[in-house]
Protein backbone atom coordinates (compact mmCIF):
# COMPACT_ATOMS: atom_id res chain seq x y z
CA UNK A 1 0.00 0.00 0.00
CA UNK A 2 1.28 3.45 -0.88
CA UNK A 3 -0.03 6.74 0.41
CA UNK A 4 0.66 10.37 -0.28
CA UNK A 5 -0.15 13.06 2.30
CA UNK A 6 -0.19 16.72 1.35
CA UNK A 7 2.48 18.52 3.34
CA UNK A 8 1.26 21.32 5.61
CA UNK A 9 -2.42 20.59 5.05
CA UNK A 10 -4.93 20.14 7.85
CA UNK A 11 -6.11 16.61 8.62
CA UNK A 12 -9.42 17.31 6.90
CA UNK A 13 -7.65 18.31 3.71
CA UNK A 14 -5.11 15.50 3.70
CA UNK A 15 -5.75 12.99 0.94
CA UNK A 16 -4.60 9.44 0.75
CA UNK A 17 -3.89 8.00 -2.65
CA UNK A 18 -3.97 4.22 -2.71
CA UNK A 19 -2.31 2.12 -5.32
CA UNK A 20 -4.83 0.60 -7.71
CA UNK A 21 -5.52 -3.08 -7.26
CA UNK A 22 -4.56 -5.17 -10.27
CA UNK A 23 -6.52 -8.42 -10.31
CA UNK A 24 -5.07 -9.81 -13.55
CA UNK A 25 -2.61 -12.19 -11.92
CA UNK A 26 -5.09 -13.42 -9.29
CA UNK A 27 -7.82 -14.07 -11.88
CA UNK A 28 -5.38 -15.84 -14.20
CA UNK A 29 -4.14 -18.05 -11.35
CA UNK A 30 -7.72 -18.90 -10.42
CA UNK A 31 -8.53 -19.96 -13.99
CA UNK A 32 -5.45 -22.18 -14.23
CA UNK A 33 -6.02 -23.60 -10.73
CA UNK A 34 -9.58 -24.60 -11.63
CA UNK A 35 -8.35 -26.06 -14.91
CA UNK A 36 -5.82 -28.14 -13.03
CA UNK A 37 -8.23 -29.27 -10.33
CA UNK A 38 -11.16 -30.06 -12.62
CA UNK A 39 -9.55 -30.85 -15.97
CA UNK A 40 -6.51 -32.77 -14.78
CA UNK A 41 -7.95 -33.95 -11.46
CA UNK A 42 -11.68 -34.51 -11.04
CA UNK A 43 -12.34 -35.21 -14.74
CA UNK A 44 -8.89 -36.56 -15.53
CA UNK A 45 -7.90 -40.13 -16.33
CA UNK A 46 -7.15 -42.30 -13.31
CA UNK A 47 -4.00 -44.17 -14.30
CA UNK A 48 -0.46 -44.54 -13.01
CA UNK A 49 2.11 -42.16 -14.48
CA UNK A 50 5.87 -42.61 -14.09
CA UNK A 51 8.15 -39.59 -13.75
CA UNK A 52 11.57 -40.74 -14.94
CA UNK A 53 14.43 -38.69 -13.43
CA UNK A 54 17.59 -40.45 -14.69
CA UNK A 55 18.80 -42.59 -17.57
CA UNK A 56 19.28 -46.32 -17.32
CA UNK A 57 23.05 -46.05 -17.82
CA UNK A 58 23.66 -43.40 -15.16
CA UNK A 59 25.97 -44.25 -12.26
CA UNK A 60 23.48 -42.89 -9.72
CA UNK A 61 19.85 -43.78 -10.28
CA UNK A 62 17.11 -41.59 -8.81
CA UNK A 63 14.03 -43.75 -8.14
CA UNK A 64 11.10 -43.08 -10.45
CA UNK A 65 8.04 -41.38 -9.03
CA UNK A 66 4.96 -43.47 -9.78
CA UNK A 67 1.61 -41.96 -8.85
CA UNK A 68 -2.00 -41.89 -9.97
CA UNK A 69 -2.39 -39.04 -12.48
CA UNK A 70 -5.87 -38.13 -11.21
CA UNK A 71 -4.61 -37.89 -7.63
CA UNK A 72 -1.80 -35.58 -8.74
CA UNK A 73 -4.32 -33.33 -10.49
CA UNK A 74 -6.55 -33.12 -7.41
CA UNK A 75 -3.78 -32.54 -4.85
CA UNK A 76 -1.86 -30.07 -6.98
CA UNK A 77 -5.11 -28.33 -7.95
CA UNK A 78 -5.89 -27.74 -4.28
CA UNK A 79 -2.37 -26.41 -3.72
CA UNK A 80 -2.79 -24.07 -6.70
CA UNK A 81 -6.08 -22.81 -5.24
CA UNK A 82 -4.27 -22.12 -1.97
CA UNK A 83 -1.59 -20.12 -3.82
CA UNK A 84 -4.37 -18.26 -5.62
CA UNK A 85 -5.83 -17.33 -2.23
CA UNK A 86 -2.45 -15.97 -1.15
CA UNK A 87 -2.27 -14.01 -4.40
CA UNK A 88 -5.71 -12.55 -3.71
CA UNK A 89 -4.48 -11.47 -0.26
CA UNK A 90 -1.47 -9.72 -1.78
CA UNK A 91 -3.65 -8.01 -4.38
CA UNK A 92 -6.20 -6.91 -1.79
CA UNK A 93 -3.37 -5.26 0.12
CA UNK A 94 -2.30 -3.55 -3.10
CA UNK A 95 0.92 -5.53 -3.35
CA UNK A 96 2.09 -7.49 -6.37
CA UNK A 97 2.37 -11.25 -5.64
CA UNK A 98 6.07 -12.23 -5.45
CA UNK A 99 7.58 -13.81 -8.55
CA UNK A 100 8.62 -16.96 -6.67
CA UNK A 101 4.98 -17.62 -5.73
CA UNK A 102 3.91 -17.51 -9.38
CA UNK A 103 6.89 -19.72 -10.25
CA UNK A 104 5.83 -22.36 -7.69
CA UNK A 105 2.29 -22.20 -9.09
CA UNK A 106 3.66 -22.73 -12.60
CA UNK A 107 5.67 -25.78 -11.52
CA UNK A 108 2.60 -27.32 -9.90
CA UNK A 109 0.48 -26.69 -12.99
CA UNK A 110 3.12 -28.09 -15.35
CA UNK A 111 3.51 -31.22 -13.21
CA UNK A 112 -0.25 -31.80 -13.21
CA UNK A 113 -0.36 -31.22 -16.97
CA UNK A 114 2.47 -33.67 -17.63
CA UNK A 115 0.85 -36.26 -15.36
CA UNK A 116 -2.45 -35.92 -17.21
CA UNK A 117 -0.91 -36.18 -20.69
CA UNK A 118 1.45 -38.99 -19.66
CA UNK A 119 -1.19 -41.00 -17.80
CA UNK A 120 -0.55 -44.70 -18.28
CA UNK A 121 2.97 -44.05 -19.51
CA UNK A 122 6.22 -42.27 -18.70
CA UNK A 123 7.23 -38.62 -18.33
CA UNK A 124 10.93 -38.24 -19.36
CA UNK A 125 11.97 -35.30 -17.17
CA UNK A 126 15.53 -34.96 -18.54
CA UNK A 127 14.30 -35.06 -22.15
CA UNK A 128 11.71 -32.35 -21.47
CA UNK A 129 14.14 -30.13 -19.53
CA UNK A 130 16.98 -30.35 -22.05
CA UNK A 131 14.53 -29.84 -24.91
CA UNK A 132 13.03 -26.78 -23.25
CA UNK A 133 16.46 -25.21 -22.82
CA UNK A 134 17.48 -26.06 -26.38
CA UNK A 135 14.32 -24.57 -27.90
CA UNK A 136 14.61 -21.52 -25.65
CA UNK A 137 18.21 -20.58 -26.53
CA UNK A 138 17.44 -18.46 -29.65
CA UNK A 139 14.51 -16.78 -27.90
CA UNK A 140 16.58 -16.05 -24.77
CA UNK A 141 19.35 -14.43 -26.79
CA UNK A 142 16.81 -12.48 -28.83
CA UNK A 143 15.06 -11.35 -25.65
CA UNK A 144 18.36 -10.19 -24.10
CA UNK A 145 19.03 -8.20 -27.27
CA UNK A 146 15.54 -6.71 -27.01
CA UNK A 147 16.04 -5.76 -23.35
CA UNK A 148 19.32 -4.03 -24.15
CA UNK A 149 17.80 -2.14 -27.05
CA UNK A 150 14.75 -0.88 -25.18
CA UNK A 151 16.75 -0.05 -22.08
CA UNK A 152 18.85 2.28 -24.21
CA UNK A 153 15.80 3.75 -25.97
CA UNK A 154 15.57 1.75 -29.21
CA UNK A 155 12.71 -0.69 -29.82
CA UNK A 156 14.44 -3.62 -31.50
CA UNK A 157 11.60 -4.92 -33.67
CA UNK A 158 14.22 -6.36 -36.03
CA UNK A 159 15.13 -9.25 -33.70
CA UNK A 160 13.35 -11.56 -36.13
CA UNK A 161 15.60 -10.42 -38.95
CA UNK A 162 18.71 -10.70 -36.79
CA UNK A 163 17.87 -14.29 -35.86
CA UNK A 164 17.07 -15.21 -39.46
CA UNK A 165 20.20 -13.66 -40.97
CA UNK A 166 22.30 -15.17 -38.20
CA UNK A 167 20.93 -18.64 -38.96
CA UNK A 168 21.57 -18.13 -42.68
CA UNK A 169 25.12 -16.86 -42.24
CA UNK A 170 26.04 -19.62 -39.79
CA UNK A 171 24.85 -22.32 -42.20
CA UNK A 172 26.38 -20.99 -45.40
CA UNK A 173 29.72 -19.83 -43.96
CA UNK A 174 29.99 -22.93 -41.81
CA UNK A 175 29.50 -25.07 -44.91
CA UNK A 176 31.85 -23.14 -47.18
CA UNK A 177 34.69 -22.96 -44.67
CA UNK A 178 34.10 -26.24 -42.88
CA UNK A 179 34.52 -24.37 -39.59
CA UNK A 180 31.43 -23.97 -37.43
CA UNK A 181 33.12 -21.40 -35.20
CA UNK A 182 33.55 -19.17 -38.25
CA UNK A 183 29.88 -19.80 -38.87
CA UNK A 184 29.09 -18.54 -35.36
CA UNK A 185 31.26 -15.45 -35.89
CA UNK A 186 29.60 -14.67 -39.24
CA UNK A 187 26.15 -15.14 -37.66
CA UNK A 188 26.99 -12.59 -34.97
CA UNK A 189 28.28 -10.16 -37.59
CA UNK A 190 25.08 -10.63 -39.60
CA UNK A 191 22.93 -9.90 -36.55
CA UNK A 192 25.04 -6.84 -35.73
CA UNK A 193 24.68 -5.60 -39.33
CA UNK A 194 20.90 -5.64 -39.12
CA UNK A 195 21.01 -3.92 -35.72
CA UNK A 196 23.38 -1.25 -37.03
CA UNK A 197 21.09 -0.50 -39.97
CA UNK A 198 18.15 -0.19 -37.58
CA UNK A 199 20.17 2.06 -35.28
CA UNK A 200 21.46 4.23 -38.13
CA UNK A 201 18.06 4.92 -39.65
CA UNK A 202 16.33 5.48 -36.31
CA UNK A 203 19.09 7.50 -34.63
CA UNK A 204 20.63 9.53 -37.46
CA UNK A 205 17.73 9.83 -39.89
CA UNK A 206 14.95 9.77 -37.25
CA UNK A 207 12.96 7.08 -39.06
CA UNK A 208 10.22 5.49 -36.96
CA UNK A 209 11.82 2.53 -35.18
CA UNK A 210 8.82 0.23 -35.57
CA UNK A 211 8.53 0.86 -39.30
CA UNK A 212 12.23 0.39 -40.08
CA UNK A 213 12.33 -2.72 -37.90
CA UNK A 214 9.43 -4.34 -39.76
CA UNK A 215 10.94 -3.37 -43.11
CA UNK A 216 14.25 -4.96 -42.12
CA UNK A 217 12.49 -8.17 -41.10
CA UNK A 218 10.77 -8.38 -44.47
CA UNK A 219 13.98 -7.49 -46.30
CA UNK A 220 16.02 -10.18 -44.53
CA UNK A 221 13.28 -12.75 -45.13
CA UNK A 222 13.30 -11.90 -48.83
CA UNK A 223 17.09 -11.97 -49.19
CA UNK A 224 17.54 -15.26 -47.35
CA UNK A 225 14.64 -16.86 -49.25
CA UNK A 226 16.16 -15.80 -52.56
CA UNK A 227 19.61 -17.22 -51.78
CA UNK A 228 18.06 -20.34 -50.28
CA UNK A 229 16.17 -21.02 -53.54
CA UNK A 230 18.83 -19.81 -55.98
CA UNK A 231 21.97 -21.14 -54.28
CA UNK A 232 21.43 -23.46 -51.35
CA UNK A 233 18.84 -25.82 -52.81
CA UNK A 234 20.84 -26.22 -56.03
CA UNK A 235 24.03 -27.19 -54.25
CA UNK A 236 23.20 -28.11 -50.69
CA UNK A 237 26.49 -29.95 -50.10
CA UNK A 238 28.49 -26.90 -51.08
CA UNK A 239 26.41 -24.22 -49.36
CA UNK A 240 23.96 -25.75 -46.87
CA UNK A 241 25.48 -28.79 -45.22
CA UNK A 242 27.30 -27.41 -42.17
CA UNK A 243 26.55 -30.13 -39.62
CA UNK A 244 25.78 -29.28 -36.01
CA UNK A 245 27.81 -28.15 -33.05
CA UNK A 246 28.98 -31.00 -30.83
CA UNK A 247 27.76 -31.52 -27.29
CA UNK A 248 30.46 -30.62 -24.76
CA UNK A 249 30.13 -32.49 -21.48
CA UNK A 250 31.88 -30.82 -18.55
CA UNK A 251 33.88 -33.53 -16.76
CA UNK A 252 32.56 -34.31 -13.31
CA UNK A 253 29.64 -31.88 -13.42
CA UNK A 254 27.89 -33.71 -16.25
CA UNK A 255 27.79 -36.86 -14.09
CA UNK A 256 25.63 -35.25 -11.40
CA UNK A 257 22.26 -37.04 -11.39
CA UNK A 258 19.44 -35.12 -13.10
CA UNK A 259 21.19 -31.71 -13.02
CA UNK A 260 24.31 -32.85 -14.90
CA UNK A 261 22.67 -33.91 -18.19
CA UNK A 262 20.43 -30.84 -18.16
CA UNK A 263 22.98 -28.10 -17.44
CA UNK A 264 26.44 -29.49 -18.09
CA UNK A 265 26.13 -31.51 -21.31
CA UNK A 266 25.19 -28.97 -23.97
CA UNK A 267 26.33 -27.23 -27.11
CA UNK A 268 28.46 -24.10 -26.91
CA UNK A 269 25.49 -21.89 -27.84
CA UNK A 270 23.65 -23.10 -24.72
CA UNK A 271 26.68 -22.49 -22.52
CA UNK A 272 26.84 -19.00 -24.03
CA UNK A 273 23.35 -18.34 -22.66
CA UNK A 274 24.50 -19.38 -19.19
CA UNK A 275 27.21 -16.72 -19.43
CA UNK A 276 25.46 -13.92 -21.34
CA UNK A 277 22.29 -13.63 -19.24
CA UNK A 278 24.02 -13.15 -15.85
CA UNK A 279 26.74 -11.03 -17.46
CA UNK A 280 24.24 -8.63 -19.04
CA UNK A 281 22.26 -8.53 -15.81
CA UNK A 282 25.41 -7.71 -13.85
CA UNK A 283 26.59 -5.05 -16.29
CA UNK A 284 23.15 -3.46 -16.57
CA UNK A 285 22.42 -3.11 -12.85
CA UNK A 286 25.79 -3.18 -11.08
CA UNK A 287 28.13 -1.08 -13.22
CA UNK A 288 28.57 2.53 -14.23
CA UNK A 289 28.14 1.50 -17.88
CA UNK A 290 24.77 -0.03 -17.09
CA UNK A 291 23.66 3.07 -15.18
CA UNK A 292 24.50 5.21 -18.20
CA UNK A 293 22.72 2.79 -20.50
CA UNK A 294 19.52 2.93 -18.45
CA UNK A 295 19.77 6.70 -18.06
CA UNK A 296 19.85 7.10 -21.85
CA UNK A 297 16.70 4.99 -22.15
CA UNK A 298 14.83 6.76 -19.34
CA UNK A 299 15.82 10.41 -19.69
CA UNK A 300 18.18 11.12 -22.59
CA UNK A 301 18.17 14.88 -22.01
CA UNK A 302 19.39 14.44 -18.44
CA UNK A 303 22.00 11.95 -19.62
CA UNK A 304 23.18 14.42 -22.26
CA UNK A 305 23.36 17.16 -19.65
CA UNK A 306 25.87 15.18 -17.57
CA UNK A 307 28.07 14.52 -20.62
CA UNK A 308 26.81 11.18 -21.96
CA UNK A 309 26.72 10.99 -25.75
CA UNK A 310 23.18 9.64 -26.13
CA UNK A 311 23.16 8.64 -29.78
CA UNK A 312 26.65 7.12 -29.67
CA UNK A 313 25.64 5.04 -26.64
CA UNK A 314 22.49 3.88 -28.39
CA UNK A 315 24.40 2.87 -31.51
CA UNK A 316 27.04 0.93 -29.60
CA UNK A 317 24.55 -0.89 -27.39
CA UNK A 318 22.40 -1.79 -30.40
CA UNK A 319 25.46 -3.20 -32.16
CA UNK A 320 26.26 -5.33 -29.12
CA UNK A 321 22.63 -6.44 -28.96
CA UNK A 322 22.79 -7.43 -32.63
CA UNK A 323 25.85 -9.59 -31.95
CA UNK A 324 23.92 -11.43 -29.24
CA UNK A 325 20.83 -11.88 -31.43
CA UNK A 326 23.02 -13.14 -34.27
CA UNK A 327 24.38 -15.79 -31.93
CA UNK A 328 20.77 -16.78 -31.33
CA UNK A 329 20.42 -17.22 -35.07
CA UNK A 330 23.41 -19.56 -35.11
CA UNK A 331 21.68 -21.58 -32.38
CA UNK A 332 18.71 -21.99 -34.73
CA UNK A 333 20.73 -23.62 -37.49
CA UNK A 334 24.10 -25.13 -36.58
CA UNK A 335 23.13 -25.19 -32.91
CA UNK A 336 20.12 -27.40 -33.56
CA UNK A 337 19.22 -28.90 -36.97
CA UNK A 338 22.29 -27.96 -39.03
CA UNK A 339 21.18 -26.68 -42.47
CA UNK A 340 19.31 -23.46 -43.03
CA UNK A 341 15.58 -23.70 -43.74
CA UNK A 342 13.51 -20.96 -45.35
CA UNK A 343 12.00 -18.64 -42.69
CA UNK A 344 13.35 -20.92 -39.95
CA UNK A 345 13.05 -18.20 -37.29
CA UNK A 346 9.27 -18.71 -37.59
CA UNK A 347 8.30 -15.68 -35.54
CA UNK A 348 10.65 -16.39 -32.65
CA UNK A 349 11.98 -12.83 -32.83
CA UNK A 350 8.50 -11.54 -32.07
CA UNK A 351 8.16 -14.10 -29.27
CA UNK A 352 11.42 -12.67 -27.89
CA UNK A 353 9.84 -9.21 -27.88
CA UNK A 354 6.89 -10.61 -25.94
CA UNK A 355 9.39 -12.09 -23.45
CA UNK A 356 10.93 -8.63 -23.05
CA UNK A 357 7.56 -7.26 -21.95
CA UNK A 358 6.67 -10.32 -19.89
CA UNK A 359 10.09 -10.06 -18.21
CA UNK A 360 9.55 -6.35 -17.49
CA UNK A 361 12.71 -5.32 -19.33
CA UNK A 362 14.92 -7.40 -17.04
CA UNK A 363 17.29 -9.92 -18.67
CA UNK A 364 16.74 -12.52 -15.93
CA UNK A 365 12.94 -12.38 -16.11
CA UNK A 366 12.97 -12.22 -19.90
CA UNK A 367 15.12 -15.37 -20.02
CA UNK A 368 12.69 -17.10 -17.65
CA UNK A 369 9.78 -16.16 -19.92
CA UNK A 370 11.70 -17.53 -22.91
CA UNK A 371 12.20 -20.81 -21.04
CA UNK A 372 8.43 -21.03 -20.73
CA UNK A 373 8.19 -20.75 -24.51
CA UNK A 374 10.88 -23.41 -24.88
CA UNK A 375 8.93 -25.76 -22.65
CA UNK A 376 5.80 -25.15 -24.71
CA UNK A 377 7.75 -26.17 -27.83
CA UNK A 378 9.13 -29.41 -26.35
CA UNK A 379 5.74 -30.20 -24.83
CA UNK A 380 4.26 -29.87 -28.29
CA UNK A 381 6.73 -32.49 -29.56
CA UNK A 382 6.35 -34.84 -26.60
CA UNK A 383 2.56 -34.67 -26.49
CA UNK A 384 2.44 -35.79 -30.12
CA UNK A 385 4.84 -38.66 -29.41
CA UNK A 386 2.94 -39.71 -26.28
CA UNK A 387 -0.25 -40.16 -28.28
CA UNK A 388 -2.29 -37.71 -26.23
CA UNK A 389 -5.88 -36.99 -27.11
CA UNK A 390 -5.08 -33.31 -27.73
CA UNK A 391 -5.82 -32.41 -31.39
CA UNK A 392 -2.67 -31.94 -33.50
CA UNK A 393 -3.72 -28.47 -34.66
CA UNK A 394 -4.16 -27.34 -31.05
CA UNK A 395 -0.76 -28.79 -30.10
CA UNK A 396 0.84 -26.73 -32.89
CA UNK A 397 -0.72 -23.58 -31.38
CA UNK A 398 0.53 -24.26 -27.84
CA UNK A 399 3.79 -22.20 -27.89
CA UNK A 400 2.09 -19.09 -29.23
CA UNK A 401 -1.03 -19.59 -27.10
CA UNK A 402 1.12 -19.84 -23.96
CA UNK A 403 2.92 -16.61 -24.86
CA UNK A 404 -0.37 -14.81 -25.53
CA UNK A 405 -1.94 -16.00 -22.27
CA UNK A 406 1.17 -15.09 -20.29
CA UNK A 407 1.39 -11.55 -21.68
CA UNK A 408 -2.35 -10.88 -21.44
CA UNK A 409 -2.99 -12.65 -18.14
CA UNK A 410 0.06 -12.04 -15.99
CA UNK A 411 1.49 -8.74 -17.17
CA UNK A 412 -0.32 -5.80 -15.70
CA UNK A 413 0.07 -2.29 -16.95
CA UNK A 414 3.45 -2.51 -18.68
CA UNK A 415 5.59 0.58 -18.28
CA UNK A 416 8.82 0.27 -20.20
CA UNK A 417 11.74 2.69 -20.41
CA UNK A 418 10.35 6.19 -20.84
CA UNK A 419 12.39 7.06 -23.94
CA UNK A 420 12.01 3.73 -25.75
CA UNK A 421 11.04 4.33 -29.37
CA UNK A 422 11.74 8.07 -29.18
CA UNK A 423 14.51 9.61 -31.26
CA UNK A 424 16.77 12.07 -29.49
CA UNK A 425 17.86 15.29 -31.15
CA UNK A 426 20.56 17.23 -29.33
CA UNK A 427 19.38 20.72 -28.60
Amino acid sequence: MTSTVTAGASPALRTTVLAQRNWKTAISLLVFALLGLIGFGLLGQSSDVTFNWTGTGDDVIIPNWVEDSKRIGVVFGILMLAITGVSVWFTWNRTRPPAWLVLVFGLLFVTALLASVGAGGRVPVIYLATGAISFAVPVILGAVAGVMGERVGVVNIAIEGQLLLGAFMAAIIGTMTGNLFLGIASAMIGGALVAMILASFSIKYLVDQIIIGVVLNVLVAGITSFFYSAVMTRNSEGFNFPGTLSFLAIPGLSDIPLIGPILFDNRITTYAVFVIVPLVGLLMYKTRWGLRLRAVGEHPLAADTVGINVNRTRFRVMTLAGLIAGLGGAALSIGAVGPFIRDMSAGQGYIALACVILGRWNPWYAATAALMFGFARIFQVWAGQAGSGIPADFIAMIPYLVTLVAVAGFVGKSIGPAAAGKAYVKQ
